[in-house]
C-alpha cells in the first residue's frame, strides 16, 4: 500500500526489470510493426475517434503508402518529410509510412502559423508535407510567399483504399537502428527551435525502457492526449509496439472529459504533464473517480502537494518520469516506489542512463547541494540539425548538459529549478520553480508563471502571471488573497510583488509555459498588472 491507501497493482510485465538495459531484441520501429503484425495481425493496434485498426491493418496500409512515397514523391533514405495534421490515424500512418520509405519525418504543430512553418520547412529542408484540407491553404500561401519552398509538394492523408494499387510489402530500403528517423523540433524558448535529431534507436529503447519501467504487457491499454507531433504520442506508439497493446488517441486533451474518456476506453496507463495534473485536479469530485481500470500515470513534474491525494482520488500510483526531447528517458520512479509518492523526487537513472549533478566547472557536488544534472547513455539525440555549435554547447565529452538545477538526494534526484529560470532579486536568487509550486496550491489558481521584470532598487522583481480557474474574479482581492497564501511558506523576498491575470499560457511542444512568448504577449499587449508591495529600500532586506 502507498501512503494514500492505493495499492500497487500487481501486472505481468512484457519485460522484466533486470532485462531493461539490455538492446531491444527489435531495433527499429519498422522491424517492430513488422513482428507484431506478423504475431498479431488482428490484435487492435491504434484506436482513434474516426475508428479502430489492428497491427496487421496499419502494416499493409503503411506499407503501401511507403511505395508510393517512393514511387511518386521519390523519397528515398534520409529524405525529410513533414507532417501537419491533428489528432487523426493519418498521423502515425504518415510517420510510420516515412521510416517504411527510408525518410526522415518532421512534424510540425497543427496550430503553427506562416512564420513557425516557414522556419521549420526552411530549416529541415523538407520537400513532401502530409497535410489536410484544414491546412493546404496556409501550405499554399507559405509556398506561394518564398521561392525556395515554392516546390514543396503537399500529399493528401490517403485513405487505405486510395492505395490498393501499390505493393503490401514494405519498400526495399535498409534501415538500421542508427538511420535518423525523426528531426523533432524543441520549444525554442531560447530563440528559434531546434531540431532533435532522433534515429529508430531512440524510439525502440525508449518504448523497451517506459514498457519495462511501468510494468506493461499486452494487456493493457495505453491513452494519450497530447498532439501527435509532441514526442509523447510518438514515444506511446513505440510502447504500444513493444508490447503488442492499443493505443488509445484522443482529439486532445480535455480537463472536464479526460478521465470519461479513461473509463470509456478502459485505459490502464497514461502519460500526462505541464498542467495537465492541477487541471485535472480541480474538475469538480466525481463518484465516479475510481471507477477506472487505471493501473500508472506517468507523469513529468506532478505537483507536490497533489501527489499523494492524485492517487487517492483515482485510486492509482502517479510516478514520476523525467527526461527532454534530447535524452528520451533519464529518471523514473518505479509503481513500487511507495516513498517517492509526495517527495518531489524524480526516481532513479534508468540502466541505460548515468546522471550526475555538477557545478559550473563540471565538478560533481556533494549530496544534498544544488548543481546542473547532466545525463549520458541511450537514448540520445545525435545532435540538432545543422547546429554543431549549439550541439557543442549541451553535448560534452558524451554528456547531456540539461539546464536543470537538481539535487541528488539519499533515495533519488529532485529539480529545483532552470538554471535560465531564476530571479535575482537584490543579490538573492530566486527559483521560480519554488515561487510557482506554491502560488498554485490555491484552489483558485490552475497555473502560474513567475519571472523577474526590471527593478531600479533590486535589479529585479518577482512578477507572477496568473491563470485563475474559472468563475474566480481577477481583482486586486484575488491576487492579494493569493499571495497572501504563499507568505507563510516562502521568505519574504521571494513573495512575487506583481500578479498579472492571464486566460491561458502559451506552451512549448514540452508544455512547459514558454515564458519569452508570455513576456513578449504581456508587452504587446499587457493585462492589468496588480502591485501589491509599496517601495522598500535596498537596505531593509525585504
Amino acid at each position: 500500500m502507498t501512503m494514500t491507501g492505493v495499492e500497487s497493482v500487481p501486472r505481468e510485465r512484457a519485460i522484466a526489470l533486470d532485462r531493461m538495459a539490455v538492446d531491444p531484441p527489435i531495433d527499429t520501429v519498422v522491424g517492430l510493426l513488422a513482428i507484431q503484425a506478423a504475431r498479431f495481425p488482428d490484435r487492435e493496434f491504434l484506436r482513434f475517434a474516426e475508428g479502430s485498426w489492428t497491427f496487421g491493418e496499419i502494416d499493409d496500409w503503411t506499407s503501401r503508402l511507403a511505395q508510393r512515397l517512393v514511387s511518386e514523391d521519390g523519397i528515398g533514405a534520409g529524405d525529410r518529410v513533414a507532417i501537419m495534421l491533428p489528432n487523426v490515424v493519418q498521423w502515425p500512418i504518415a510517420w510510420l509510412s516515412i521510416l517504411k520509405a527510408g525518410g526522415v519525418a518532421v512534424p510540425v504543430n497543427s496550430s503553427y502559423q506562416r512564420a513557425d512553418l516557414e522556419f521549420v520547412l526552411r530549416d529541415s529542408g523538407a520537400r513532401v508535407m502530409f497535410t489536410d484540407d484544414g491546412h493546404s491553404p496556409l501550405v499554399d500561401e507559405v509556398r506561394a510567399a518564398n521561392g525556395d519552398l515554392a516546390d514543396v509538394r503537399i500529399v493528401e492523408a490517403a485513405s487505405r483504399g486510395e492505395l490498393a494499387q501499390y505493393p503490401a510489402d514494405r519498400p526495399d530500403v535498409a534501415i538500421a537502428p542508427d538511420t535518423l528517423a525523426n528531426l523533432q523540433y524543441t520549444s525554442g524558448t531560447t530563440g528559434f527551435p531546434k531540431a532533435c535529431m532522433l534515429t529508430h534507436d531512440y524510439w525502440v529503447r525508449l518504448g523497451w525502457i517506459c514498457a519495462g519501467a511501468a510494468g506493461l504487457g499486452s494487456g493493457d491499454v495505453v491513452l494519450t492526449s497530447q498532439p501527435f507531433s509532441y514526442m509523447d504520442p510518438q514515444w506511446n506508439t513505440s510502447l504500444c509496439l513493444t508490447v503488442g497493446a492499443p493505443l488509445v488517441v484522443l482529439p486532445r486533451f480535455s480537463a472536464s472529459g479526460f478521465m470519461a474518456d479513461v473509463r470509456r476506453h478502459r485505459a490502464t496507463f497514461c502519460y500526462v504533464l505541464g498542467s495537465m495534473p492541477t487541471l485535472l485536479f480541480k474538475q469538480p469530485p466525481s463518484p465516479e473517480d475510481r471507477d477506472n481500470d487505471l493501473r500508472l500515470v506517468l507523469c513529468s513534474a506532478i505537483p507536490v502537494t497533489l501527489h499523494a491525494q492524485l492517487e487517492q482520488r483515482w485510486g492509482t500510483p502517479w510516478r514520476e518520469i523525467f527526461g527532454m526531447t534530447e535524452s528520451g528517458a533519464d529518471l523514473v520512479s518505479l509503481p513500487e516506489s511507495t516513498v517517492d509518492v509526495g517527495s518531489g523526487r524524480l526516481g532513479q537513472p534508468v540502466p541505460t542512463k548515468q546522471v550526475r549533478v555538477v557545478d559550473p566547472e563540471g565538478r560533481e557536488v556533494a549530496a544534498g547541494e544544488s548543481g546542473e544534472l547532466i545525463t549520458s547513455g541511450r537514448p540520445m539525440m545525435l545532435g540538432y540539425w545543422n547546429r554543431p555549435e549549439d550541439t557543442a554547447e549541451v553535448l560534452r565529452d558524451g554528456w547531456l548538459h540539461t539546464g536543470d538545477v537538481a539535487v541528488r538526494e539519499p533515495d533519488g534526484y529532485r529539480l529545483v529549478g532552470r538554471i535560465k529560470d531564476m530571479v535575482r532579486r537584490g543579490g538573492e536568487n530566486i527559483a521560480s520553480a519554488e515561487v510557482e509550486r506554491v502560488l498554485e496550491r490555491d484552489d483558485t489558481v490552475v497555473a502560474t508563471a513567475v519571472v523577474g521584470v526590471p527593478d531600479e532598487l533590486f535589479g529585479e522583481e518577482v512578477k507572477a502571471f496568473v491563470q485563475l480557474a474559472p468563475g474566480v474574479e481577477e481583482s486586486r482581492a484575488t491576487a492579494e488573497q493569493i499571495v497572501d497564501g504563499a507568505r507563510t511558506e516562502l521568505a519574504r523576498f521571494k513573495i512575487p510583488r506583481y500578479v498579472e491575470f492571464v486566460a491561458d499560457f502559451p506552451r512549448t511542444p514540452s508544455e512547459r509555459v514558454s515564458k519569452p512568448a508570455l513576456q513578449a504577449r504581456s508587452a504587446e499587449h499587457p493585462g492589468i498588472t496588480y502591485d501589491l508591495q509599496p517601495p522598500r529600500t535596498a537596505g531593509n532586506g525585504n
